[in-house]
Formats: structure tokens, C-alpha cells, sequence
């Protein structure tokens, strides 16, 4: 968990080519043949079967401390710092050493190799970012954490991200709207007296928006001292009072992670929000997380919560029914993930939550061929009714066999190459990765879900798993609908730290990150339309930010999670948030948010504010209007604007100038890049695909003196955005 800190040729001639060609064929086919002769391993001791019957289980029932009312407007609290924190190393299901695996010089042709994979890779139907925006970055964050825990959430009129120490919250053209440095969570929290949360947060941050309620849900976990360290364990949960984050107030909430173990703590914790009604209601905030004993950092199993949803969202006293799952139960597998909801149809009535994860194995290069099931029955007034899995031990319901696939790591997980450095990032390839996306649609209920693979063990690269799963009737199917292990054409890139989401078409796209010894860390998102063929990312991949450097820290953290998630005012615009670094340092991070669509279509109708809306009516009246007229009105978008162009620069001093541009018709905003050199790999910290608004002209600081910059301009507007304007150089004054 959380310790305190401390250009080369190639040149060949046909025949040399011809040879690798056939060398290539060759290898290919034997690969095949060693794959397909290859027997999967098989976990042992799994149930497969339907729910437990109600009364059979012993479930801990823990009223949740709070909730604290407060009333205060985020720019109004006092700042509160967070912790300094490098999280060394990463605690995972069985120990490994995580030293990586050494960097062999990269051969000429097999520069020139991938090279060509990259051009000649089939060219990408998949649209372009929309907009993109800087979001928290590690200095704005004050506790030099790594790595930042990136997540976020779009809603009506916000975007909201998390980091490790803090939320930020912007509008949807990219402003910040609590102040440059966000709320620490610290600052969050402190009135929640009593309990760690009140000045002991240490990370893990996550937060996601209720579309049905019109409510935010914020949550990190606390805990005083160090780790190794005996606790208490805590996680901190906020419930915004109104759809507003900023000044709507918040309810406070905690909850000890186990309180029969007062010395285990709950890692990595995973959100899902799960409304479907019934009798009992099945209306709850699900939380997972994976137990540690905190003097020894042991595994000691996986803890699922059901938290009342209903009593939370109106500042009520509230229970929490929770599991824990031991080792027996689990084999092989930890950090199960929540299904959680955005888009298509609520729910069928009283539907059970689901649960997914993977094997991690002690050790590396096991063809796994399984992926996990858990049902959660959930009943607030008879909690001893309540049941997840099967038996004493909590076993799966089912174990969904799949194409085989490796775990993301060796003896270690640091893996994934960089350009110009031998220090290698984390893979996190040992589970499914958050989230897990449930929608119903055309009468099919489906799960969709993602996580990073290791091809041609123990080689690489790294690739994206993404598989679809048909749990119609509330039962898990045998074998999936699709699966794809997503490497783009074999281009040569590594693809690690996904998460995928599904609009209200039932299109579907991932965000994740890519890297590899001759690529800098970047930004990249893949899709597919409902309609291509199966098991493919047939949209192909678009690049929603390019890394202008790596990082050199030798822990290797990189994100722990990104986030992919549907706009809840049309269904069909995906906003990913994830890392990146715009110049080389050891730990200096940066984030990004960007938002993308597929080509404009009539949406279709969906009843997913109405018909789960029992907790509060006057809520989801608000989210279904909200929806109705933006949604008609993508019916008849304005055309993408053309390239405006860009003007001389004016008012240059030494440290700033003014750039400037033409306006274009149909525009509703412009993006600004500067750089300094004018093929645009070397971006000024901050303004790159800077979204400035719809002006035509914007004031550039924080510069050098006697320094040549580049800039550049696009205009964007729902329907996309144009290609870049004409460069336009200046120099800066010399005082």
C-alpha cells in the first residue's frame, strides 16, 4: 500500500526481406501449434451453481458511522494537506519480487520492423477526441503520491476526477470549478471526527456519479500511521446532497474495513452502484475490497459490501451488509469488481448484483482459462437473508471458461517498456480491471468487461482482454459472447490499463494506456460498433493524447486504474480519463480527460432514469429531462468545423504572448497547442489540446525569455473536431 517518500538506419535488400517473411510464416505457424497443443490450467475447488438460498449465509451487519452533514461550498473549506506517499510496491493476491526484467538493445530492423507495422496497420475508423483537458497533475495533487489513481465521472454539468489525495471538479469545456488544486480529501472528510477520515486519508480515490438519483459518490480509504502499521483501517464515503458537487453539500460517511479484524486493511477498493428494486430491493452501493493483514501485509481474502443506497442518498442512518471472502473461496483470484450500470435499460426487477474476476497465480506464464461469477442478494430488512456465492466459503456461482490467456507479469509485473529509458511500468496484469459495465438492451443482458494480458510469455507485449458476456435471466453463461485480445495488428505496442464502456447503441470502446521502448507513454482508445463482426475492435484505434516524455521512478507505479464512462445527457458521448507524461521526470505526473463519440445516430429511447427512480422521484424527473432534449438534438448535428487559421501573435513580453485566430462558422470551441518545436512533440505543460473556449484569441504565460514557441489551433463542436490550423512561430523577448 502507501509508504511515506523518501537515431539509427536500417538497411536490407529483398532477398533479406523474402527470408523474413517466410521466417515470420514459420514462426507463426509453430506458435499456433504450440498454443492450440498447450492444456489450460483449470482452477480447482470452484462451485458452480445458482445463488444460496436466503437464510443459509452468516453476513456482518455494520451501521456506517455518520453521516456528518456538510453544508460548506467546496472553495470554502479550509485545505487540508495530504500525506506524502510513493507506493513502492503494490500489494498483491501472492508476493512477487517486482524487480524488471532487464532492456535488451532494440536491433535496427526490428526498429524498422515495427515501424512498418505502424504504418501499414489498417487505417482506424475510430473518431477522434472531441475535446481534451488537462486534469489534476501530481503537483497540483501535494502528496507527491505515486501512482496517481486516476478515475473519474461525467454528469449533467460536471466532470469529476479523482487522484490519489484529492478530487477536482471541472465543468464540461474543461474548467476547474473548486479552485486549481482540487479538494484534498483530507479537507473532505475532516469533520468526520472520530475516525481516520479526519485528517488520515491515504488514498485510492474513487468516484462515480448516480445517473438515476442525479447524486455524486466520492470515497477514499484512511488509516493513521504507516504500513506495515496496525491500523485502524477505515474507508471514507461521501454522498453529494445535490446534483451540484460543488456547493450542493455532502453527506459523510465511515466504515472500518473489518472490524472483527481490526488489523486488516481493505486495498484497492472498487465502486459499483446497483438499483434493479424488487422485494427486498436490490439498491445498494457495492464495494470490494482486498483484505491485507496490515503488520504482515498477508493476504487474508476479498470483503464485499452492500451499502444502503437508500437511507445514504437522504442523509439517513445507514447499514452495511458485507462478506468475507477467505482464500478457499477465492483459489487463485482477488479484487473482484462490481457491475455497475449507465446506459440501456434498468435492471429486470429484483435482479442480483454481479461480481467478475481472474485468477493471479504465484506464479507466471500459466494459461488461464476462467473467468469468475458472483450473484449478491441483498436485503436491508432481513439482512440475514442476504447471500453472496456459494457455501461457508463464498465459492462463485459460476466460472465462465474462456480462450486462454496469460496473466500481465513474470516474477514481476514491471513490464512495459519506454522509450529512452531501461526503467519498465507496472502491468496491473493480474486482474479485471474497473469497470465492469452491465446493460440491457433488445431484451439481452450483458456484462463487459476488460483487462491487460501478457502475449508471448514472457516476451510481450502486453495486450487488451475485453470479453461480452450474456447473463440474461440473471444467470451466468457458459462461454462468452465475444472476447478479443485487442493488439491492434500486432503492431508492436503495449496496451495495459483498460476500461471499457458500452453507449445506449451498444457500441463499445476502451481506453487504456500504450507504450513501448521506441513510443513514449500515451493516451490511446479502440471501439467497435454493435453491428461489426464479433470479437474484433472493428473501429480500430485513435490516440486521445501523445506523451511528450516517461517516467523514470524506479517503483514502476503507473495509474492502478483508468476510467471510461458514458455521458449521462445523450448515452453516447465516452469520457476516459488516464496518465501521461508531457516531459520526462521521475514522478511527475500529469492526467488527462477526453470525451469522443461515434458517428452521430437517432438514439434510441431508454428507460434508465425512470424506472429505477425509488429513492428520490424529484431526482430522476430532473435526469430524464435533462436527456430528452439534448438527445433529439444530435438528430440533426451542425457539420464538423474547417481548420480555422491561425494569426500572428501579439502583446510578446519575455514570458507570454497573445495568440490569436480566425473564427469559423458552426465552432463552439477552439483547442490550442504550444510547443516548442514545430512538429508538436514537445508541448509547453499545460497547453496541449487546451480547451479555451469559443474565443479567437488566448493569453500563453509561463514562458522563457529568448525562446522560440509554436502554436496551432482546432475548432470543435458536437459533431467533432477540425484538423489543426497552420503553425504560427514567435519568439519571446529577451526581459
Amino acid at each position: 500500500m502507501k509508504k511515506k517518500s523518501t537515431s539509427q538506419s536500417a538497411f536490407f535488400n529483398l532477398r533479406v526481406l523474402i527470408a523474413a517473411v517466410f521466417c515470420l510464416g514459420a514462426l507463426a505457424v509453430a506458435l499456433f501449434a504450440q498454443t492450440k497443443s498447450a492444456g489450460p490450467t483449470q482452477q480447482s475447488n470452484r462451485s458452480v451453481g445458482a445463488q444460496d438460498a436466503p437464510g443459509t449465509q452468516t453476513p456482518d451487519v455494520l451501521q456506517l458511522i455518520g453521516p456528518v452533514i456538510l453544508n460548506k461550498d467546496l472553495r470554502d473549506l479550509p485545505y487540508i494537506a495530504p500525506s506524502h506517499e510513493i507506493e513502492e510496491k503494490r500489494l498483491t493476491r501472492y508476493p512477487h519480487p517486482e524487480i524488471p526484467t532487464s532492456t535488451k538493445p532494440i536491433p535496427d530492423y526490428s526498429r524498422f520492423q515495427s515501424l512498418m507495422k505502424q504504418i501499414i496497420s489498417p487505417m482506424p475508423n475510430m473518431p477522434g477526441p472531441l475535446r481534451t483537458f488537462d486534469g489534476m497533475n501530481s503537483a497540483q495533487s501535494g502528496c507527491m503520491c505515486l501512482p496517481p489513481d486516476t478515475d473519474g465521472d461525467v454528469g449533467p454539468s460536471h466532470y469529476v476526477q479523482s487522484v490519489n489525495s484529492s478530487i477536482k471538479i471541472f465543468d464540461k469545456n474543461g474548467n476547474p470549478l473548486n479552485g486549481p488544486n482540487g479538494t484534498t480529501y483530507n479537507s473532505l472528510f475532516l469533520t468526520l471526527a472520530g475516525t481516520p477520515c479526519s485528517g488520515f486519508n491515504n488514498g485510492d480515490g474513487f468516484v462515480f456519479y448516480d445517473h438515476v438519483a442525479d447524486r455524486w459518490v466520492a470515497s477514499d480509504f484512511a488509516f493513521p500511521g504507516t504500513l506495515p502499521g496496525a491500523g485502524p483501517f477505515y474507508q471514507c464515503v461521501a454522498v453529494s446532497q445535490t446534483g451540484d458537487p460543488v456547493s450542493g453539500g455532502w453527506f459523510l460517511y465511515a466504515i472500518q474495513h473489518d472490524p472483527a479484524n481490526p488489523t486488516w486493511i481493505g486495498d484497492y477498493p472498487k465502486f459499483a452502484f446497483w438499483n434493479s428494486g424488487g422485494t427486498p430491493a436490490q439498491n445498494a452501493y457495492y464495494l470490494t475490497i482486498n483484505l491485507f493483514d496490515g503488520p504482515t501485509l498477508a493476504f487474508e481474502g476479498v470483503r464485499v459490501f452492500a451499502l444502503d443506497r437508500a437511507s445514504m442518498l437522504t442523509g439517513g442512518a445507514a447499514n452495511a451488509i458485507a462478506f468475507n471472502i477467505p482464500p478457499a473461496g477465492l483459489g487463485d483470484s482477488y479484487s473482484l469488481v462490481p457491475a455497475g450500470f449507465r446506459t440501456g435499460n434498468s435492471p429486470p426487477l429484483g435482479r442480483d448484483e454481479f461480481l467478475l474476476s481472474v485468477d493471479s497465480p504465484a506464479t507466471g506464464g500459466v494459461t488461464l482459462t476462467q473467468v469468475h461469477g458472483w450473484k449478491f442478494h441483498v436485503d436491508f430488512g432481513t439482512p440475514a437473508s442476504s447471500t453472496l456465492g456459494i457455501g461457508v466459503n463464498h465459492s462463485p456461482n459460476a466460472n465462465i471458461t474462456v480462450a486462454g490467456f496469460v496473466d500481465a507479469f513474470t516474477t514481476t509485473t514491471l513490464l512495459v517498456p519506454q522509450n529512452g529509458t531501461t526503467a519498465k511500468l507496472d502491468t496491473l496484469g493480474d486482474k479485471i480491471m474497473t469497470p465492469v459495465v452491465y446493460q440491457s438492451r433488445a431484451g439481452v443482458e450483458s456484462l463487459w468487461a476488460s483487462q491487460t494480458v501478457l502475449l508471448n510469455y514472457p516476451n510481450g507485449p502486453t495486450a487488451v482482454r475485453w470479453y461480452q458476456f450474456n447473463v440474461t435471466g440473471g444467470n451466468f453463461p457458459a462461454t462468452p459472447v465475444q472476447q478479443q485480445s485487442w493488439n491492434n495488428g500486432n503492431d508492436g505496442l503495449w496496451r495495459w490499463m483498460p476500461s471499457i464502456a458500452v453507449d445506449q447503441n451498444g457500441n463499445t470502446a476502451i481506453g487504456y494506456s500504450t507504450s513501448s521502448a521506441t513510443q513514449e507513454p500515451s493516451i490511446r482508445y479502440a471501439g467497435r460498433l454493435a453491428a461489426d463482426p464479433l470479437n474484433n475492435l472493428g473501429q480500430g484505434e485513435a490516440i486521445m493524447t501523445a506523451g511528450g516524455g516517461h517516467q523514470t521512478h524506479s517503483s514502476g507505479r503507473w495509474g492502478d486504474y483508468s476510467m471510461t464512462t458514458i455521458d449521462p445527457v445523450d448515452n453516447l458521448t465516452f469520457w476516459h480519463t488516464n496518465e501521461y507524461y508531457p516531459a520526462t521526470s521521475s514522478a511527475n505526473w500529469f492526467t488527462r480527460v477526453g470525451k469522443f463519440q461515434f458517428p452521430a445516430a437517432t438514439p434510441t429511447p431508454t428507460a434508465t432514469s425512470t424506472a429505477t427512480a425509488t429513492p428520490t422521484a424529484t431526482a430522476t424527473a430532473t435526469a430524464t429531462a435533462t436527456a430528452t432534449p439534448t438527445a433529439t438534438a444530435t438528430t440533426t448535428p451542425a457539420p464538423t468545423p474547417t481548420a480555422p487559421k491561425a494569426l500572428k501573435a501579439t502583446n510578446v513580453t519575455a514570458t507570454s504572448f497573445t495568440a490569436n485566430w480566425q473564427g469559423v462558422s458552426n465552432a463552439t470551441g477552439y483547442q490550442l497547442d504550444v510547443a516548442t518545436n514545430n512538429s508538436f512533440t514537445n508541448y509547453v505543460p499545460g497547453y496541449q489540446d487546451l480547451n479555451v473556449g469559443n474565443v479567437t484569441s488566448k493569453n500563453v504565460t509561463g514562458l522563457t525569455a529568448r525562446t522560440t514557441y509554436y502554436y496551432r489551433v482546432r475548432a470543435y463542436n458536437g459533431n467533432g473536431t477540425s484538423p489543426n490550423s497552420n503553425v504560427v512561430q514567435v519568439k519571446t523577448k529577451n526581459h
